[in-house]
């Protein structure tokens, strides 16, 4: 479909194609923001009312999307709209839905009070010095899905539930080395999702 620095989103679903057409807009500038970009770390915390993310005025999001047949009302789990703005949701705030119900934010660096539930469903405190003890999740319906659980589990530390859902489930899925390898030419270097990447 097309070629992004070497990232090419060919034979994805259009969750992945509207990620990657998504982060290339913000490091062209072709946003009419004159080069300008707004990411996690430029956003206000979510507590204030504002969200983090990757940001794009939703006209141009709507464009965007037409443009690769994604159709935004079916991704709530990866794009926010409120009014004029749309939103890259964050690979740590898909935790909820990607590990069926876990609380967004309870990964590391989250809040302690928020470690209620882990991923898995149980009612647990983490160890200190430990993530939430993420189990294998089920594997997410598209290559997106499934290269962020991979994301979140090494974000979290949990080598062995990594490498086990590596093997069992996406080892032979040529999409999504494809996918990562796009990705991370197309993540802001400062980015934890480009960090978790490599």
């Amino acid at each position: 479909m097309f070629e992004i620095r070497t990232a090419d989103s060919t034979g994805f679903e259009e969750d992945a194609r509207l990620t990657a057409m998504w982060l290339w807009t913000l490091s062209t500038g072709a946003n009419g923001s004159n080069g300008s970009k707004k990411s996690e770390e430029e956003s206000a915390s979510s507590k204030n009312g504002s969200s983090k993310g990757f940001f794009l005025e939703y006209d141009a999001t709507r464009k965007i999307a037409q443009g690769l047949g994604a159709h935004l009302e079916k991704l709530p789990n990866v794009v926010e709209v409120k009014g004029n703005q749309a939103r890259l949701i964050l690979v740590r705030e898909r935790a909820h839905y990607l590990f069926n119900e876990a609380p967004v934010g309870t990964l590391k660096g989250g809040n302690k009070k928020d470690y209620q539930a882990t991923l898995s469903g149980a009612k647990a405190e983490p160890e200190e010095g430990d993530g939430l003890g993420l189990d294998m999740p089920s594997p997410g319906s598209t290559a997106l899905d499934r290269l962020h659980q991979a994301m979140l589990l090494f974000a979290d530390g949990r080598s062995d539930a990594l490498k086990r859902f590596i093997v069992e489930e996406i080892s032979q899925d040529q999409n999504i080395w494809k996918l990562a390898q796009s990705l991370s030419a197309l993540y802001p270097s400062s980015s934890e999702e480009k960090r978790w990447l490599d």
